[in-house]
């Protein structure tokens, strides 16, 4: 589903790797621009085999819709936030894989030390391009302090040579507005501007006295948490901020539930590349504006959305593992319960007692505590979850957590993330892994003997699975400094780096069955390459988990990187999901879970993994561990660094 801004080129970008990689494609326009799809399809159909391409015009609310719920295995789109919110929630526990292209609101940062002059006019090209109709227009200028009155006055001086009109014609620097609800939209906005405080310049030039044209607008003086500044316009119109230091730019670049791209400015590359690789943005242009390239990936964060078009990351979005069959959960939508994650409070049951052991007292009780920011806590609701073994016997007691708890993990992982994590060497998160691996394989016949007890498997069985856990552990840790990026083969005369960023805060929920391995092999891969975790162990059989963070109190782990916290499954997890301040929820329990993760991660937009409730095998390195796990734990920024005079 694509927009009307640039109809031919998101056709390029939508039809050409899906069928690369061996798909069909059902292509909806918008309605604006559909002509120029049946024009494209004319050109096609004596190439391409009858039904590799199909196009189907119509309103977005009826198409749209019915083709996101159509049986198709994936949805990419191009558009709104909110008519993405729509579709993640439309599409929330089917199975098919989605790739969503939201809106921005770029920051253009412009050191004291730059090519003022070269600024000005990547300025022109950022925001008033398209008439300011750009997902990743550059509609934020932020100027430092002691040269912004300069650089504002020669951007004004610019915008009075501006020329708008006819835009078939090549002397014409900006069309018309879309449509007039747009045009009154954007209107609205430049109005809120300066009832928000703003001073408000539009250049005395000609205007055509029929259309929809809107002069190129720069607001000044506006606070940096006005509406204004942190909404999308959609529309020729450039807000304008100042900072004094890198660390301020830096800060005011990232003010924003957006991040989809970014502009900065410096004859220092020093400075520049630091910034670029701060901003939180999917693509940031280092003194250059709007470039893009078939080689190279161009996608969001946070509410800008998440996967990639273009390079080799954006094929990623049409395949799937060559093990997984087609995800169909077969979900009935209407036996959803709209109960799901409700706290249902432990209550005493009858159990067998634990064994003694033969001596003539039962073993010494230990109920487990959370592990939140580097230490053992009890849960905020001081109520324990009795856990039995296969024959319903008393294995032990864990806490049951609450909202809270899993604030204080959130909160301890955010700690950890600012601190550093993230910022140290691969090599040095590799060797803490390899650390982890080792003092888990000391205390090797304890962990079998705890999944004996809790599962009722075998002892071959359980030895199997914390022997493959350690291998885990040894992969990751070989994989935390192989997995940083590519040098793009792009166009461009200089650099284009892809670099693999860690995404920040992930909550994990792990599945019931090798309540061990399966925990290790979602927790490893995050942190290898730079993650901090909220984990949610079995519900069943959570004390391996539980056993597990004493291996990680001897490990030199860094508090809050790995944070623990037992309970009732679904419950934590509709906490975690809600919870702004996480960026990925990955979840493997029940499909009724997956649906519900999908949908209310909508809220904010961040990225879900989810198992579908379908089967994996946890013990096999095809489906338990590689790239699959790797490119969960990452997203791509393309760096675009020109070279020369």
């Amino acid at each position: 589903i694509i927009p009307w801004n640039f109809p031919l080129l998101m056709m390029a970008w939508k039809i050409a790797p899906a069928i690369a990689m061996g798909n069909t494609v059902v292509l909806k326009p918008a309605e604006y621009t559909s002509l120029t799809a049946l024009l494209f399809a004319e050109i096609i159909q004596n190439i391409l085999p009858p039904g590799v391409v199909n196009i189907i015009t119509g309103d977005g609310r009826v198409a749209g819709t019915a083709l996101a719920g159509g049986d198709i295995d994936k949805l990419a789109f191009t558009g709104s936030t909110e008519v993405g919110r729509i579709l993640r929630k439309q599409t929330a526990g089917s199975g098919l894989k989605l790739s969503l292209e939201l809106g921005g609101k770029s920051p253009f940062v412009v050191f004291e030390d730059a090519d003022l002059d070269g600024a000005v006019e990547g300025v022109v090209d950022a925001i008033w391009f398209n008439q300011g109709q750009v997902c990743c227009a550059g509609s934020r200028l932020i100027v430092q302090e002691n040269v912004a009155e300069k650089f504002i006055q020669k951007l004004k001086n610019r915008m009075e040579k501006l020329r708008v009109g006819d835009p078939l014609d090549k002397a014409i620097d900006m069309g018309a507005i879309v449509d007039k609800t747009q045009w009154e939209t954007v209107d609205g906005w430049v109005k809120r501007g300066v009832s928000e405080g703003g001073v408000c310049y539009q250049p005395n030039i000609p205007m055509p006295e029929k259309g929809l044209f809107y002069k190129p607008t720069l607001i000044t003086g506006l606070d940096p948490a006005a509406a204004t500044v942190q909404e999308e316009i959609f529309g020729p119109v450039l807000v304008s901020l100042t900072f004094r230091t890198p660390g301020e730019a830096v800060e005011l670049a990232n003010n924003t539930r957006y991040g989809l791209a970014a502009s900065v400015w410096s004859d220092n590359i020093n400075l520049a590349l630091d910034a670029a690789s701060k901003i939180k943005a999917g693509a940031v242009w280092v003194n250059s504006t709007n470039l893009f390239d078939g080689a190279s990936g161009f996608g969001g964060y946070r509410e800008s959305g998440f996967g990639r078009e273009g390079g080799k990351e954006g094929l990623f979005e049409y395949v799937r593992p060559i093990w997984m069959e087609r995800p169909r959960t077969g979900l009935d939508m209407d036996s959803l319960s709209a109960k799901w994650g409700g706290h249902i409070p432990a209550r005493p049951s009858m159990l067998t007692p634990a064994p003694t052991n033969g001596h003539s007292l039962p073993p010494v009780d230990r109920t487990p505590k959370m592990y939140v920011g580097g230490k053992q806590v009890r849960p905020d609701g001081h109520y324990t979850v009795t856990v039995t073994g296969a024959k319903g016997k008393l294995v032990g007691q864990v806490g049951d957590g609450n909202r809270k708890d899993i604030r204080n993990a959130v909160e301890a992982a955010h700690k950890a993330r600012t601190s550093g994590w993230a910022m140290r060497h691969g090599y040095n998160r590799s060797q803490i892994l390899y650390f982890i691996a080792e003092n888990l394989d000391a205390r090797n016949a304890e962990f079998v003997k705890r999944i004996v007890e809790m599962t009722g498997r075998t002892q071959k069985s359980a030895q199997a699975e914390v022997d493959t856990a350690v291998e885990r552990l040894f992969t990751y840790a070989a994989w935390a400094d192989k997995y940083g990026g590519d040098i793009q083969e792009t166009t461009l005369r200089g650099i284009t780096v892809a670099v693999n960023e860690p995404i920040g805060v992930v909550g994990i929920v792990c599945p019931d069955e090798y309540p061990l391995l399966g925990f290790i092999s979602l927790m490893a891969p995050a942190i290898s390459r730079g993650n901090t975790v909220v984990m949610i162990p079995s519900q069943q059989h959570p004390l391996s988990a539980t056993d597990f963070y004493q291996v990680l109190d001897t490990s030199d782990v860094p508090d809050g990187v790995v944070n623990i916290v037992t309970g009732d499954r679904d419950h934590l997890t509709k906490t975690l999901v809600q919870h702004e301040d996480v960026d990925s929820i990955w979840y493997f329990g029940s499909a009724e879970g997956c649906y519900h993760v999908e949908h209310e991660s909508a809220a904010n937009m961040k990225r879900t993994w989810v198992g579908y409730g379908l089967p994996r095998d946890w013990m096999s390195r095809e489906q338990g561990e590689g790239h699959e796990f790797l490119h969960e734990s990452t997203q791509v920024k393309n760096i675009w660094v020109p070279t020369g005079e």
